[in-house]
């Protein structure tokens, strides 16, 4: 049977996904393989201690957090850097560090932010990256994971709905695997949990493509004590 030759953009697509894949990947070493984003702290309250507390971890704190917080804010980014916009970017970058209260979580994120658009730009030479580090750096933005992984999809030539979805899947596995390290939840069940999660992804999508700069931002008093609170425990196992 004759094979059929890959067109032009099929080929693209190809090269896309692989870039994301790579970037979102536990072996790319940004770091989040270290935090929990305040699960950990929940762990320690009692709140989140066996897979059903974890699913409504997962559905009630998670995901809202993530559609009102990193994914709009990946999707601003993505639309600004297509110009790119410097002065947006700015804004967007103070923006994403002022919705984290905790500093725990802030901090995550500057540091997985920062490591992901240097290896961009140390890696792959891209003009874009390098010139987006060399600003953060002069202007002192804050680094921001979320506008990372936009400055890698613009980089590699993804559209929008594979940027969205990259976060989307990175979040939740990260927080998936974290759990499996410090409940007693085992492989199937995590991975059960993760396809569900997964399942909810168009219509969580669809919603963060619309929500307006001014819009984003999510108010999680429950995540953000139990997050402030693990800064100071006398254990713990991930950095956040």
């Amino acid at each position: 049977m004759n094979s059929v030759p890959a067109t032009n953009t099929e080929s693209a697509s190809a090269a896309w996904i692989c870039g994301l894949l790579q970037a979102g990947d536990s072996y790319y070493p940004t770091g989040s393989y270290a935090h929990s984003y305040g699960l950990e702290g929940l762990v320690q309250e009692g709140v989140v201690r066996d897979r059903e507390t974890l699913r409504e971890f997962v559905f009630v704190s998670v995901i809202p957090g993530l559609v009102h917080g990193d994914l709009a804010l990946a999707a601003h980014g993505w639309r600004a850097l297509g110009t790119p916009d410097w002065a947006r970017i700015a804004e967007l970058a103070r923006l994403s560090s002022a919705i984290k209260a905790p500093r725990e979580l802030r901090t995550a994120s500057e540091n997985i932010g920062r490591q992901r658009a240097e290896l961009l730009a140390n890696l792959r030479s891209a003009p874009l990256a390098i010139e987006y580090v060399r600003r953060a750096t002069d202007e002192g933005w804050p680094h921001s994971s979320a506008l990372s992984a936009a400055l890698e999809g613009r980089v590699f030539g993804a559209p929008l709905a594979g940027v969205l979805s990259g976060v989307f899947y990175a979040n939740l596995a990260s927080i998936v695997a974290a759990a499996m390290k410090i409940l007693r939840v085992g492989q199937n069940a995590a991975q059960t949990l993760l396809v569900e999660a997964l399942a909810t992804a168009p219509e969580h999508l669809a919603v963060a493509e619309t929500i307006a700069i001014e819009d984003i931002g999510w108010f999680n008093p429950w995540l953000d004590i139990a997050a402030s609170r693990h800064e100071s425990a006398d254990a713990r196992l991930f950095i956040s």
